[in-house]
């Protein structure tokens, strides 16, 4: 579409035009296999989903449980509400005849072992009241562990095939539930008796094992259900390489480990129950809150409302529009493919309209929202797990994201710009857009973010700043349009209950991964490999832990795909010699990026189902846009200030000529920079946006050079840049 417009709109100038106006953003997405319930249920539900929110907040700040407790209890409760609110099967309602009735009564039958379990879980407790020092193995088996392990397998199978009405709980489902209880409950019964110690060791009981089989099945199929299969398979065959590995050569052969002895210590925090599960059990579920605060009082409409307002009316201005509101609605949700569907329904059709293409439309929404995972304060779930592993404060890790975020979405916008250029593109109209004088009288609504920026920068808690500011957000919401009264903040905790289902879950799973990694000591032997591997270069060392990072993080969450990565190949690079800080963002960024990395790429398989676009296109016309974010973690390895990490003249230095290398890059992507570009002047351009990106004084000097060289080139030939043909849409 031209600059200018045309006809069909010049006839339209004069009659009112109803401006964009974001509405729905911070609405709960529904999952094609959430069920939807109505009246009893309903209420039942969102009152587990608020006792859960609840129990968090209090336990957090006022009456703290014993750690290994809260995790389990944590966990637990994400089971329960889990398997009540995701069904394992699609719907009958759906063109689906219901189940046969049998089926219905064989998973009812399967509430008697289910059962039996749980009521020896009390019975245990009662003994070990009474001074009982542990329990006789023949009960654990025959009482406990059999009929649970029995219900678990046999409810999980028969929900895959029990269809049911959307508004009803499966009892399949329901068997899940009490097998979820009974599990924790033994596990909270021996891990709060002298018999803790004995965990991992000949003299563990038994009883522990089976709970944490039957926990760790439990995991496993609620991950299925709300995160796909991808972390579930990568989990099962790290499972499958306990018992494999004594028989597999080379560097991933081990001595091997019993099941009793392996389970007796996966659910512990050497796996189930370590970093993963307690970071989601405070900072995660913390910020989560926060997030469902900040949704029930809209501020995520105001959000994108801001950005189309700032953006809208520059050259391409939805596409640049998508890249604020991503950036600030990835601060508050966290996920990729949830930052696509949130925002991209709205901005993906407009930059259709005003004249990119489909995939163009769904790469660039894509991109800028995987680049909410990388924007500080918040940064996603994976920051907080870097600082749980690490033992680096989170406002230094903050901090050092700084410069490669803005790197990352300098990147993402010159691309559009450029392409916005090249095709001649116009922005949305004055009309088209909400009144920016309007809405800075609401400004106030970014408080709960800035107190959140503030009291972590003055030195308070990560939970103690998140309190703050999910307080903050409720208040500041009384001198909104959308005033938070109790109605409002019941059903900000009952969606806060729901929204945390899925990262717990991934959370979890991901710690069974680690626990394998820990357990089995492959981790190690994978750092012998990376050191061998930099023995002859250090370059080839950091591509393979590249490839690997990409390859651990395609079809999953972030956060697992971090943690995972984290434990597989950040130690490798802290052994060849890179700080621990550069090796874990360099792990992070790829984990980030796996989501529009072809050919598994979540953000932009859900961006082309917006576009109506080829789900694999989509995805490597993403993966061009994104292209920075493939650089900047070799950035990190050769200019360690580009994460602060050095004196402020060589941080200043490093940013300002990794800046107009981005600019040199995202040209060369796109040939265009001030006007058309020839090939050659592309290869020239690429060197010298390469040499400024490596970092080198000499290659900085050369690197300005050629981009001087090029721009008064560019300049001399096309002046202001207007493009020479304009595209219609």
């Amino acid at each position: 579409m031209s600059q200018h417009p045309d006809p069909r709109h010049a006839e339209r100038d004069d009659e009112e035009v109803t401006p964009v106006v974001a509405e729905g953003v911070d609405d709960d997405a529904v999952e094609s296999n959430r069920r939807l319930y109505t009246g009893w249920q309903w209420l039942l539900f969102a009152a587990i989903a608020i006792a859960y929110s609840s129990f968090h907040l209090i336990s957090l700040n006022l009456y703290p449980m014993e750690t290994w407790s809260f995790r389990i209890v944590h966990i637990c409760g994400a089971l329960i509400l889990g398997y009540g609110l995701y069904a394992g099967t699609r719907f009958a309602d759906e063109g689906r005849a219901r189940s046969p009735a049998w089926l219905g009564w064989l998973s009812y039958a399967l509430l008697i072992p289910a059962g039996y379990a749980l009521f020896q879980v009390f019975m245990m407790q009662s003994a070990m009241n009474d001074g009982a020092m542990r329990i006789a193995p023949e009960v654990e088996a025959f009482h406990y562990g059999y009929p649970l392990m029995l219900a678990t397998a046999a409810a999980i199978v028969l929900s895959w095939s029990f269809r049911q009405y959307r508004n009803r709980l499966s009892p399949a489902d329901l068997v899940l539930m009490v097998c979820a209880v009974a599990s924790a409950g033994y596990l909270l019964v021996m891990f709060n008796s002298p018999l803790r110690a004995s965990t991992g060791t000949p003299f563990a009981p038994m009883g522990i094992s089976y709970a944490a089989i039957a926990g760790a099945a439990l995991i496993l199929e609620l991950t299925r259900r709300v995160a796909g299969l991808a972390l579930v398979i990568i989990a099962s065959i790290f499972l499958i390489y306990v018992f494999a590995g004594p028989y597999l050569p080379g560097f991933l052969g081990y001595p091997g480990l019993s099941v009793g002895r392996f389970f007796s210590q996966v659910y512990t925090d050497a796996g189930v129950l370590g970093p993963t599960t307690a970071v989601s059990s405070t900072y995660i579920i913390l910020f989560i809150i926060f997030a469902a605060f900040l949704q029930a009082s809209k501020v995520g409409d105001y959000f994108v409302n801001f950005a189309f307002a700032a953006a809208g009316r520059a050259r391409g201005g939805p596409a640049k529009v998508s890249i604020f509101a991503s950036g600030l609605m990835g601060m508050i949700n966290g996920t990729s493919a949830g930052n696509v569907v949130s925002t991209g329904s709205l901005t993906i059709p407009l930059m259709k309209k005003v004249g990119y293409p489909g995939r163009s439309a769904g790469a660039i929404e894509a991109a800028a929202s995987t680049g909410g995972q990388i924007m500080p304060p918040i940064m996603g779930a994976g920051a907080f797990i870097m600082a749980e592993v690490t033992g680096i404060p989170y406002t230094e890790i903050a901090v050092a994201a700084l410069i490669p975020a803005i790197l990352y979405f300098l990147s993402i916008y010159c691309m559009v710009d450029f392409e916005a250029a090249r095709k001649g593109m116009r922005g949305m109209r004055k009309d088209e857009i909400p009144l920016f004088s309007k809405l800075v009288k609401q400004v106030y609504l970014f408080a709960p973010i800035i107190i959140l920026i503030a009291a972590l920068f003055m030195g308070y808690s990560v939970i103690r700043a998140g309190t703050l500011a999910t307080a903050s957000a409720a208040m500041v919401s009384w001198i909104s349009p959308y005033k938070m009264g109790p109605r409002a903040i019941l059903k900000a905790l009952q969606l806060a209950g729901t929204m945390a289902i899925q990262i717990i879950a991934v959370c979890a799973c991901a710690g069974l991964i680690v626990g394998v990694i820990a357990l089995t000591g492959v981790g190690a032997r994978f750092s012998s490999l990376l050191l061998g591997l930099a023995g002859v270069s250090q370059l080839l060392a950091l591509f393979f832990a590249m490839c690997i990072s990409i390859l651990l993080g395609m079809g999953m969450p972030t956060t697992a795909a971090y943690a995972v990565a984290a434990s597989v190949v950040a130690p490798g690079l802290i052994e060849i010699g890179i700080q621990p800080l550069v090796a874990h963002f360099f792990v992070f960024y790829f984990a980030v990026v796996s989501a529009i990395t072809p050919p598994v790429a979540l953000a932009s398989y859900a961006a082309a189902g917006i576009s109506g676009d080829n789900a694999m296109g989509t995805s490597v016309a993403s993966f061009k846009i994104g292209l920075a974010a493939f650089i900047v973690p070799f950035m990190f390895f050769y200019s360690p200030a580009m994460l602060m990490e050095g004196s402020w003249l060589q941080i200043l230095r490093v940013g300002v000529t990794a800046t107009l290398g981005i600019v040199l890059l995202s040209a060369t992507v796109q040939s265009w920079f001030f006007g058309p570009v020839k090939q050659w002047q592309r290869l020239v351009m690429l060197v010298g946006a390469l040499c400024m990106i490596y970092g080198g004084i000499v290659t900085d000097v050369a690197g300005l050079a050629i981009g001087a060289a090029l721009l008064l080139m560019q300049r001399g030939r096309h002046g202001g840049g207007t493009p020479r043909t304009a595209t219609s849409s």
